[in-house]
């Protein structure tokens, strides 16, 4: 376990401070947010954005849990009767999950909830420790075009961070920054330089090594195809499946309770051919698959009295699995009286074959899964912040891609207002590992005695950048006629002297 996780588990546990949990892609935010949820002993909901986020981390939506209509606005939040307010009183933790597609007038809609409907009205989110988890990013919030006028005169972004609720919030900052999905060092400051923003043409010469565009993809090499657009997918979906000559082979799902069409995690009647590229959408409790795992049809077995259909998938690592049907829930919390707990109800169910066909998918559905080898294929170019991003990293390394298209960086734009946000918490950050005044004590001691520092540097861009330095004065400096207090120091990086803005410094220790 890093020390990142072991920080986050503790704030988590033993505080009731209020966090905000990021980090790039594969960093392990699921996997946090799993293991605090198995090990808590707090009164404790994991909420979503949409249905199927929710499914993911098998908890609820924001709307349903606090019973908001899809057109709830401030005016409309009500103060509930007094036998309905149970579980929100006892609630002693509320996590929301993919953040960054969550509206900042939405959050502002749960702060007024629960300030109605619990004890400590004076306090944001009616005192509740409230815990985010996310990447900014990555996609975006949805705002309609005829709202966004509407929008603009009240928030300055549609990001949850521009909530009302944001005014009153103390905010404890937690990064994770040890990437588990790549190895590659050069493939993962490729990322990094797209994910802020600040991609040079060096990083896009390489990338671009990757571009094929007479690329045919081998049934053997298990390539996904990411595209900006349902439809591109859908079409090259039923292409590939109808080259197959074999018999079509159709499975039905079962219903059962209160789930909604759009909150379907695949298809309610999945047509399937033996030799079609399929993806695995749950994790298997034997450890074999898991969500967003490709595999191969090899068999379809149609289900007989009394029994389930399934089909056997010959995984990318050359196993044979079969796949039986797996059953999604949707869930509402409630508040048991007699184990003075919260627990989860079932309110209906969706049993299906977990798979998909999936020669293609969207960026957007491949969020959060991890690949080998995909195509990217941007069509017309990305339409929203970190399309790019999040198409790039899903895969491996940077050998598993292919481009149809070269990367330009008109395709790269990150939105600026994000990266101020995070940029002001990581000066928070810093200075909660040393103190703006013990930084200045240990450079005027570096720079008496003449020693080398490396040092963790922040730059305007929310990218952080490693260096050495050997520090020379400390004091005020003077940049395009403006004054600040900063470093001028030796950088054996760039191989020049170099002026340092002393609190965009996040870390520094000796070197000999």
């Amino acid at each position: 376990m890093t020390q990142e996780f072991e920080r986050a588990l503790n704030l988590l546990e033993k505080t009731s401070s209020h966090l905000f949990i990021t980090g790039k892609a594969g960093t392990g935010k699921s996997t946090l947010l799993e293991l605090f949820r198995k090990n808590t002993s707090k009164q404790v909901v994991v909420l979503a954005p949409t249905g199927v986020a929710a499914l993911n981390v098998k908890g609820q939506t924001i709307h349903s849990f606090f019973n908001f209509r899809p057109d709830i606005t401030l005016d409309k939040v009500e103060k509930l009767h007094s036998d309905l307010i149970d579980i929100y009183q006892r609630v002693e933790t509320i996590i929301i999950d993919e953040i960054s597609m969550v509206r900042a007038d939405l959050l502002d809609c749960v702060d007024r909830f629960l300030r109605l409907n619990c004890k400590k009205r004076g306090k944001p989110f009616g005192g509740k420790q409230m815990v985010f988890i996310g990447d900014l990013y990555q996609l975006p919030p949805v705002i309609k075009r005829g709202e966004k006028d509407i929008f603009k005169n009240k928030y300055k972004t549609g990001y949850f961070f521009s909530a009302q609720a944001f005014n009153d919030l103390p905010l404890t900052f937690i990064e994770l920054e040890k990437i588990f999905r790549q190895k590659d060092e050069k493939f993962i400051e490729i990322l990094n330089a797209i994910r802020n923003g600040t991609v040079t043409d060096e990083h896009l010469n390489t990338l671009n090594t990757r571009y094929d565009p007479n690329y045919k993809s081998n049934p053997h090499d298990f390539c996904v195809s990411l595209t900006t657009r349902n439809s591109t997918a859908h079409k090259i979906n039923q292409e590939q499946l109808n080259k197959i000559s074999g018999p079509l082979y159709c499975f039905d799902s079962k219903i059962k309770g209160n789930f909604e069409p759009q909150n379907f995690p695949t298809e309610e009647i999945i047509g399937l051919k033996e030799g079609a590229q399929v993806m695995l959408l749950n994790n298997d409790p034997f450890s074999r698959w898991v969500n967003g795992s490709i595999g191969k049809v090899v068999q379809c077995i149609q289900a007989k009295e009394n029994e389930s259909s399934s089909v056997i998938v010959e995984l990318n690592d050359g196993g044979l699995v079969n796949v039986e049907p797996y059953t999604w829930e949707i869930f509402e919390y409630h508040y048991d009286e007699n184990e003075s707990a919260i627990k989860t109800r079932t309110l209906g169910s969706f049993t299906q074959l977990p798979l998909r066909l999936a020669w293609a998918i969207t960026i957007h559905k491949s969020q959060g899964k991890t690949f080998d080898r995909i195509v990217l294929d941007l069509e017309r170019g990305a339409f929203s912040p970190g399309q790019v991003y999040v198409a790039l990293s899903r895969c491996t390394s940077l050998d598993g891609i292919v481009l149809k298209q070269p990367i330009k960086k008109k395709h790269i734009f990150t939105d600026w207002k994000v990266a101020d946000f995070l940029t002001r918490y990581q000066y928070q950050l810093s200075d909660e590992k040393m103190p703006f005044d013990e930084k200045l004590k240990f450079l005027q001691q570096a720079i008496e005695e003449k020693k080398k520092l490396e040092i963790v540097y922040l730059k305007t861009s929310d990218e952080k950048s490693k260096r050495v330095i050997e520090p020379f004065y400390l004091g005020e400096l003077d940049y395009q006629g403006k004054n600040f207090f900063g470093l001028e120091a030796y950088c054996f990086k760039r191989k020049e002297m170099r002026h340092f803005r002393v609190d965009r410094i996040l870390e520094m220790k000796e070197v000999e």
